[in-house]
């Protein structure tokens, strides 16, 4: 499959993916009722139709993913670097540069949004010490294969649960750490924040080790456009107040916001509200 992607044209690319997400909505009924009920609770002002729509695009988005990421699996020396740089750009690198002069390391705020790989692999390719916070894959060999095609563009990568040594090393070397924080996360890492009007666990790391470290935070948003070019924007720096619950909830609040902003490119076929009372939704802020 990786020799099939690697000699495909982009436009080629984007269409048959859109087909395999199409296909994919048909046959994988248990995800695309989590997605199907996911946009049916944050987007209730939406017609049934215009959710339905919005959940085949976000299929169509999945099989373009699918078909991005198996170009790590092409067995051509440099493939995926080259097809990294084709395809995607930066957005904002300024804002890297202004944080990282402070010497304290940065904090990347991000998510599963368009494509999470493509984000750390153009940033380590433009020079930026990327180490990311993820977890180990099953089976072994896809993880070790993973884990050599990352290091192959300069992407680090350090496992839950044992992530704090790594990540502080990161910082001390005026690195970057990139943390998603669009993913349900289980106490003790996780506490309860406010996403599309209901509280849920969520990432709590990220303002606390900020304050700590005096690392800056960059919120990164990647977008992929009609035309298959993936923007990676890397926004202004957010900053601290003396509250870390008021800060990880402003960081929580931006992802969501990201997530209305490019809906089609979310990633709501992961069960991200678990133990949700939707009957108590709050207000919007």
């Amino acid at each position: 499959m990786g020799l099939f992607v690697a000699a495909l044209p982009r436009s080629w690319e984007m269409s048959l993916g859109g087909l395999l997400g199409r296909s994919a909505l048909v046959f994988d009924t248990r995800h695309a009722r989590v997605a199907r009920e996911n946009l049916a609770r944050c987007f209730p002002e939406l017609s049934e139709d215009r959710r339905r729509a919005l959940l085949k695009e976000n299929y169509e988005h999945y099989g373009r993913m699918v078909l991005e990421l198996a170009h790590m699996f092409a067995p051509i020396p440099g493939h995926f670097r080259s097809y990294v740089q084709r395809n995607v750009e930066i957005e904002g690198y300024e804002h890297w540069e202004k944080a990282r002069a402070r010497g304290k390391g940065v904090l990347f705020l991000g998510s599963h949004i368009a494509n999470w790989e493509f984000a750390a692999s153009i940033g380590a390719i433009k020079d930026m010490p990327v180490t990311i916070v993820t977890r180990r894959l099953k089976p072994a060999w896809l993880h070790a294969w993973m884990e050599k095609v990352r290091l192959s563009v300069g992407v680090r990568a350090t496992y839950q649960p044992r992530t704090i040594p790594t990540v502080m090393k990161a910082l001390r070397d005026n690195g970057g750490v990139v943390f998603v924080m669009d993913q349900y996360m289980s106490p003790p890492m996780g506490e309860p924040m406010r996403l599309f009007g209901v509280m849920v666990h969520t990432l709590a790391a990220i303002a606390p080790l900020a304050r700590r470290t005096g690392a800056a935070i960059l919120p990164v948003l990647p977008k992929r456009e009609a035309d298959g070019r993936v923007r990676i924007i890397i926004e202004p720096e957010i900053e601290l107040t003396d509250d870390d619950k008021a800060d990880n909830q402003r960081l929580a609040s931006r992802v969501e916001e990201w997530m209305r902003a490019v809906p089609g490119q979310a990633l709501w076929a992961h069960r991200r509200f678990k133990d949700v009372d939707w009957s108590d939704r709050l207000a919007p802020p």
